[in-house]
């Protein structure tokens, strides 16, 4: 099995795991399932690309899949991104060590603090991620006047 940084650092995976994850806050109800074709419709990329993406995925233990009849639907499984989690927090963390404000580093952010400052941080780097996509998606796309 592959390293979840290696899976992960490819954009094209990170790109299925993000249509993943919207797909699960969308439809909680329904587990967060797509379909490979609406991957494929989503990402613009040929069914066997994707398909490989997601073997990857699959391998690495981020996705699930549920199989009915020929159609396959794969879900997000949070787990091994726990890992990279894992990994980051230190270095998150680091600015609450840190003087604030002249303040004494023992009179820093109270766990409460902390905690919202987390989720606040959270927040802004998945706006961050989704406004860079819809830019992304917007700029590779040739727009022409319909009449």
């Amino acid at each position: 099995m592959a390293d979840i940084f290696d899976v992960v650092a490819d954009s094209t995976r990170r790109d299925i795991l993000h249509i993943l994850l919207e797909r699960y806050n969308a439809s909680k109800d329904a587990g967060g399932e797509i379909s490979v074709s609406d991957i494929v419709g989503q990402l613009g990329l040929s069914q066997p690309t994707v398909s490989k993406h997601l073997k990857v995925l699959r391998e690495a233990g981020l996705v699930a899949v549920r199989e009915e009849g020929q159609h396959r639907f794969y879900h997000l499984d949070y787990a091994p991104l726990e890992e990279i989690e894992d990994w980051l927090i230190p270095f998150l963390s680091v600015d609450f060590d840190a003087e604030v404000d002249g303040l004494d580093a023992d009179a820093g952010l109270k766990v409460e603090q902390r905690a919202f400052a987390s989720l606040i941080g959270k927040a802004i780097a998945d706006t961050s991620y989704q406004v860079t996509h819809v830019v992304k998606d917007a700029t590779g796309r040739k727009w022409r006047k319909t009449d």
